[in-house]
């Protein structure tokens, strides 16, 4: 993602009250506070667990954890959605009747708690199987996305005795405004904060102690109401370490064999020094998340020449829970672009949108321009509509696009846009482009997006369970997002490493790998209209290919050609073709692009490659 957003002045210099000068507190005055404090909140989903469909004549009936939909089947169609917004499915009756394929669609924050902070977000897609269960039944266990929030407090003195707090939340990095706040406390009244600085607000947070047992009582804001945080012992609060502490110092392991394609080695077999790989880790292990700018990596895979060699989690993630892959996710569109070439449907980089989706006078603010715009100039985030996620200011910008409720159909939204710009002319990051790049597969493979993922990419892969993100339409979205196994992601690199062939089937050909990662558009000053003051603030400098991002890595005194998915967090899949190899990262450093945008240097270029033997 070439979207960088700068950590703010108020994390880096605000702090120098913390650091230096005399404080009023003495040395005792919040000590009572000092230790690890959690609150976990869980959302259950509103429906989970066995999914039973059953036929008699031409009715059909759903049941599922008490709830009933009643419907009829069109065709080999089954569609059919829960009463109370509880959740839908949508599939197909296949192998001559025996099973039911098709997906479970989980409802906007998909809880029975509307406090989950996923509620402002979108519904979710997830593959489902019913197997056949006697005559005229079929059976599938439905797995929603679970949703959760959870905010650990570290508190204690630093280095010059002074109080402070340090909270972290994986799922969003919620850390109430900066790395660390200071501490007060008068009595049971105590207060995080930083004072304003240089044109930034103050930061403060007000809590209330409680007593028998312990809890520090705030309303936090990411949530809108009151959460309490109880004292843990740091066994009792786990994911709050990168490894829990403790545990025997590392030593490299080769990933675990399974049954999802993956063939699996140690290290020095694919010729790189395991004990080069087990220093990384164990620095990745001995990472203080409590630290000023901490680096939140949940997990680090590594594949060369074919073989899965290194798999690691931290924070509480393993290899079979799914992560928020962000902007990541706008690669899979050009991967299904690929597929559909691949398959003879009528799309190439060169077709034009506005013709394919009904003509650029059938949507509001009628430009000649919009009839020029292709999905190349989509992929490359230079359409020239008005769209801009690093402006609030952007009709386009996709907070402002996902939060208004007057048209539900995102590509309808973006379509109705007015043109800023002449197609090609300027790069302006919008996710809401990369979405339309899924109109346009859903339209000329008239096949719903989420169903041509799990048929030309996730099956071939053999991909674990996942969940992809939708418009309130239903219809799938394709501006980032998607839940996957970051071992599945993985995958992806290793396609194009084989030029575009997994296990010795041919997903997309080998000329599409080719250019879609060739260099198609630049990133600077000039084709972004930034200053030279203002480019830093919201983009590095670089090239794009077609939903990939183009990149330099240098190591032992070499450069390499690399091209990456990325996405804002730390969601990282990066791509050396001359090494042979491939990288997955994931981390929770959202909206600090200061620190996740350096992983590519400092631990692919700095550790992962100078671990190269051979």
């Amino acid at each position: 993602m070439r979207k960088v957003v700068p950590l703010l002045l108020v994390v880096c210099l605000v702090l120098l009250p913390l650091l230096v000068g005399s404080h009023a507190q003495t040395q005792s005055q919040g000590d009572e506070l000092i230790g690890l404090w959690a609150s976990e909140l869980k959302f259950p989903p509103a429906l989970r667990g066995e999914l039973t469909i059953t036929r008699a004549g031409s009715s059909w009936r759903a049941t599922m954890a008490g709830a009933e939909a009643a419907f009829k089947a069109s065709g080999r169609e089954i569609r059919f959605a829960f009463p109370g917004e509880q959740g839908k499915f949508r599939g197909e009756l296949t192998d001559g009747g025996r099973a039911i394929e098709g997906f479970w669609l989980q409802p906007v924050g998909g809880t029975k708690d509307r406090r989950d902070p996923g509620g402002s977000g979108q519904p979710f897609a997830s593959p489902l199987v019913l197997s056949r269960n006697g005559r005229d039944a079929w059976r599938g266990v439905v797995r929603p996305l679970e949703g959760s929030f959870t905010l650990y407090l570290k508190i204690f003195r630093n280095e010059n005795g002074i109080l402070v707090g340090a909270f972290r939340n994986p799922e969003m990095n919620s850390n109430g405004g900066a790395a660390r706040l200071r501490v007060t406390q008068e009595g049971d009244a105590v207060s995080f904060g930083l004072p304003a600085y240089e044109g930034e607000p103050e930061i403060r947070h007000n809590a209330e102690f409680l007593h028998t047992p312990d809890r520090l009582r705030l309303l936090w804001p990411d949530l809108g109401y009151t959460v309490e945080l109880t004292r843990r012992t740091p066994a009792e609060a786990p994911a709050f370490f990168p490894r829990p502490p403790g545990e025997a110092r590392y030593v490299y392991r080769a990933p675990a064999a399974d049954a999802d394609g993956w063939t699996t080695a140690r290290a020095r077999e694919a010729g790189l020094d395991e004990d080069a790989l087990a220093r990384l880790v164990q620095k990745l292990i001995d990472a203080d998340p409590a630290a000023r700018r901490p680096s939140l990596i949940h997990s680090m895979l590594v594949a060369r020449r074919g073989k899965l060699v290194l798999e690691e989690y931290f924070y509480g993630f393993s290899q079979d829970r799914q992560h928020d892959m962000r902007s990541a996710g706008k690669t899979f569109g050009s991967i299904m672009l690929g597929t559909a070439m691949r398959r003879g449907v009528k799309l190439t980089p060169e077709t034009r949108v506005y013709e394919l989706l009904g003509g650029a006078n059938s949507y509001a603010n009628p430009d000649a321009r919009k009839s020029q715009i292709t999905l190349a100039h989509l992929m490359t985030h230079t359409s020239g509509l008005a769209c801009d996620d690093n402006d609030n200011d952007s009709p386009g910008n996709e907070g402002t696009m996902q939060m208004q409720s007057r048209e539900p159909n995102w590509w309808k939204y973006t379509l109705d846009l007015p043109m800023a710009h002449d197609p090609g002319s300027r790069y302006a990051y919008c996710s809401a482009n990369s979405n339309l790049v899924g109109a346009a597969l859903t339209t000329a493979t008239r096949t719903w997006l989420p169903e041509w993922f799990e048929r030309t990419v996730a099956r071939p892969l053999s991909f674990g369970h996942y969940y992809w993100n939708l418009m309130p339409t239903d219809e799938g979205y394709l501006g980032g997002g998607a839940f996957v196994r970051p071992r599945d992601l993985l995958k992806l690199g290793q396609l194009y490493l084989d030029g575009g062939v997994w296990k010795g089937k041919r997903l997309v050909d080998s000329s599409w790998v080719t250019l879609s990662t060739a260099q198609h558009s630049e990133v600077n000053e000039a084709t972004t209209g930034l200053s030279a003051e203002q480019f830093p603030n919201f983009y590095g400098k670089g090239t794009d290919g077609y939903a990939w991002h183009l990149n330099q890595v240098k190591a032992g005194g070499r450069t390499y050609r690399e091209y990456e998915a990325s996405g804002n967090g730390g969601q990282l899949l990066i791509v050396i073709p001359e090494l042979e190899l491939t990288v997955v990262l994931t981390g929770g450093n959202f909206m600090q692009g200061g620190i996740w945008t350096r992983w590519r240097d400092e631990l692919v270029g700095g550790e992962i490659i100078p671990a190269i033997r051979r």
